[in-house]
């Protein structure tokens, strides 16, 4: 069973974005050393254009070939007018009001987002699913998560778009690694207990 994991940058108080959503305070932090860990262990969560920028757009997924996105982080893709912000994964982006996609790489899934990721994960082959963003998909889809892996970039905001946005729940998850860098970023990942 392929593994959903929520692969998230945040505040130090939790927040993914200012209260309109924008993260962009955080792509400061984003230094050489930094990016040589994401390159090294996460290239696929880097955006297809900005692979190309960099000169990896031809190193292979490691740990993920497929990645769900809210309607708004897909905004932001389409904003600069990107329909496949990642071509190199399969594509799904969880909306309601978006009635097709502007993409045929892209699938629109309008109707039980849970029951599609299940399926998803149920595939036998492949990598992992990388759950992109937003707070409203990973509130909806909390219960499907096997993995945290959370970026910690060290500021607060006070004020924002918390990680989740779903009904109050304890859900234990196993701390398995810690990574810190010299700019103050920290990236934890958890495993799901079960």
């Amino acid at each position: 069973m392929r593994k959903l994991t929520y692969y998230i940058a945040c505040s130090i108080d939790g927040y993914i974005g200012d209260p309109a959503g924008d993260a962009a305070a955080m792509t400061a932090y984003v230094d050489e050393e930094f990016l040589a860990y994401l390159k090294a262990e996460y290239p696929e969560t880097l955006p297809t254009h900005v692979r190309r920028a960099l000169g990896i757009d031809d190193l292979p997924n490691r740990r993920f070939d497929t990645v769900v996105q809210g309607r708004a982080s897909y905004e932001l893709a389409l904003k600069e007018g990107i329909t496949s912000p990642y071509a190199h994964l399969r594509e799904y982006v969880a909306s309601r009001t978006l009635t097709e996609s502007p993409d045929p790489h892209v699938e629109i899934v309008a109707d039980d987002l849970v029951g599609r990721v299940r399926a998803l994960k149920a595939e036998e082959d492949g990598l992992g699913i990388y759950l992109c963003g937003g707070a409203g998909v990973a509130g909806e889809l909390a219960e499907e998560i096997d993995e945290l892996v959370v970026k910690t970039y060290p500021i607060v905001q006070g004020a924002g778009l918390p990680m989740f946005t779903a009904g109050f729940s304890v859900r234990p998850f196993t701390l398995d690694s810690v990574r810190t860098f010299g700019n103050g970023v920290m990236v934890r990942a958890y495993s799901r207990e079960r």
